[in-house]
Order: structure tokens, then C-alpha cells, then sequence
């Protein structure tokens, strides 16, 4: 039998410290180069002594039409959290006349094409006495939804895409879900399927130039480089429409969308939904 004297008893067990020193340290670095490049921040590249903005608001002619009473008897929690009979959100026109919910942003800019912007933190679209609050959203791609369940009873989100894999996700009790797009895509509709009156549209760009038109009409694109742009407004029940805009360095221009109620049932940008199913099949067979 082969035995090892103390000379080489020792040798042995210091090489086998120093394999697990060297094992343990590799492991270290790699992870540390890891997470570096994990936490690697992406800076704004647009100067802002240089910038310009776009700023409007989106009015409404011709009289409001009647939204629908949502009838909530069958869910006291959520009908208990209003003050009034709730409505249905389709059209929301403002006292001063002008059109809430329209998703306004910039669909074409050769001055921003390329650039690659931070990603804002986690936006938050909450359910709250059986509606989706805001139920017009922008995100940018790649940005976390915060998705709540505030009343505590059975909610579903059901997002039917066009351009990417949508999703079904239960809420059964008070909870977040965090859901993204890596598409852009204006715009994503949610519903769920739980209470028929509860939808909401997500619209997803690759920029930070989007907003909403608030309870005045208002909405604004601020700190744009300057250049042409095309900027767009989107409505669920009266369609888009464009304005080319001119943004000069230090300016904000000022534009105006016009929606009325003649333009109802306007042919609204959003195709079919993704089938998962299919989709799958067809990439296999690429």
C-alpha cells in the first residue's frame, strides 16, 4: 500500500486549499463582471440645452355622446368604492370640451432613430372597484407594469397583442403582477374576463416621447431633439390621426387634434391577436 510521509501530506493539502481559494475567486469574479454589466446605466442621450417641446391639447365637437351605466349589483366591494353610478370609459369628454384617453406620442422622427433611451421605472395600472385605472397607458418597451389587484376579489388580465405573445393572468386575492412588452406596439388591449366591462390599452414605444390627454385634454412631449417629427393620436372609438411638427432647439410647439362624434366606429389600428399556438408552429418550421 502506497502512503503518503508528512512532507507530502502536506503539499497535498495545501494544493487543495489553493484549488478551492482559486475555485471560490474565479466564481467571484465572474460574478462581479456579471452584475457590472447587469447594473450598467443607459444615459439620456438627447441635451436638453438643445431640446425642444411638443405640447397641445385634443378637442372634442359636437355633443358627448352617453356612455353606458356599468352595473356592479353582483360586486358590492368594487360598487361601494363609488361615489356615483360608475361609466363605461370609451369616450370621456371633458367639461372644458375637450377628449380624455387619447394616446398621443411621436410615430416617426429621423432625429431620434437609433438612440437608445433609459428604461423609466415601473408604471403602475391598477384595478380598483372593478375598473382599470388609468385605462390609457404608454410604456416604453421593455418597461415594468406593475399590474394591482386593489379589491381583494377574484380579477384576471388578459393582454391579446398583435405583435408579440400575449398573456392570462390570474389575481384571485389583493397581489402585483409585473408583466413587459419587447415589442413596440401601439396598442395592446387588456380585458378581463372575470367582469366584461373592465378593459384597458396599453400603447408600447421605443421612446420616451408618449403621453396621455388628462382631465383638461392636455398632453405633452418634452425634451425632444430638434428636427421634423410625425406625432400621432390615438382614440378606441374615433381612430388616429397625424400632424407633422417642427421642433426647433429651446421652442415648444404648440398642436391641437380635433376628434368628434361623427368619427365613431373609426377603423381602429389593431390587428389580430397573436395565436401562441400557431406562432409556435410556424417558427419551428422556419
Amino acid at each position: 500500500m502506497f502512503v503518503l510521509g508528512k512532507n507530502e501530506k502536506l503539499l497535498s493539502v495545501a494544493l487543495v486549499v489553493t484549488l478551492i481559494l482559486v475555485g471560490c475567486g474565479g466564481g467571484d469574479s465572474a460574478d462581479t463582471a456579471s452584475s457590472s454589466a447587469e447594473v450598467a446605466v443607459v444615459e439620456n442621450p438627447v441635451d436638453p440645452s438643445t431640446a425642444g417641446n411638443i405640447s397641445g391639447s385634443v378637442a372634442f365637437a359636437g355633443n358627448a355622446p352617453a356612455m353606458d351605466a356599468i352595473d356592479m349589483t353582483a360586486e358590492p366591494v368594487c360598487a361601494d368604492k363609488h361615489a356615483s353610478s360608475p361609466m363605461t370609459q370609451t369616450v370621456v369628454v371633458n367639461d372644458n370640451g375637450t377628449l380624455g384617453n387619447v394616446f398621443v406620442y411621436v410615430k416617426e422622427g429621423s432625429a431620434i432613430e437609433g438612440m437608445q433611451f433609459p428604461i423609466p421605472s415601473a408604471t403602475l395600472l391598477n384595478q380598483d372597484g372593478c375598473v382599470y385605472t388609468p385605462h390609457v397607458v404608454g410604456v416604453m418597451v421593455d418597461q415594468e407594469i406593475t399590474i394591482r389587484n386593489s379589491d381583494g376579489l377574484l380579477h384576471n388580465i388578459n393582454a391579446t397583442p398583435t405583435e408579440q405573445r400575449g398573456f392570462n393572468t390570474s389575481q384571485p386575492v389583493n397581489m402585483d403582477t409585473s408583466q413587459d412588452f419587447g415589442t413596440p406596439e401601439v396598442m395592446v388591449p387588456l380585458r378581463c374576463d372575470v367582469h366584461s366591462w373592465m378593459t384597458a390599452y396599453v400603447g408600447v414605444v421605443s421612446h420616451p416621447y408618449h403621453s396621455v390627454s388628462d382631465g383638461s385634454g392636455a398632453f405633452s412631449l418634452s425634451t425632444l431633439p430638434e428636427g421634423e417629427y410625425v406625432v400621432e393620436a390615438w382614440h378606441e372609438e374615433y381612430g388616429t390621426q397625424t400632424q407633422a411638427v417642427t421642433v426647433t432647439a429651446g421652442g415648444t410647439t404648440d398642436i391641437t387634434f380635433t376628434f368628434s362624434a361623427d368619427m365613431a366606429n373609426a377603423v381602429v389600428p389593431m390587428g389580430t391577436p397573436i395565436d401562441p399556438h400557431k406562432h409556435a408552429v410556424a417558427t419551428d418550421q422556419q
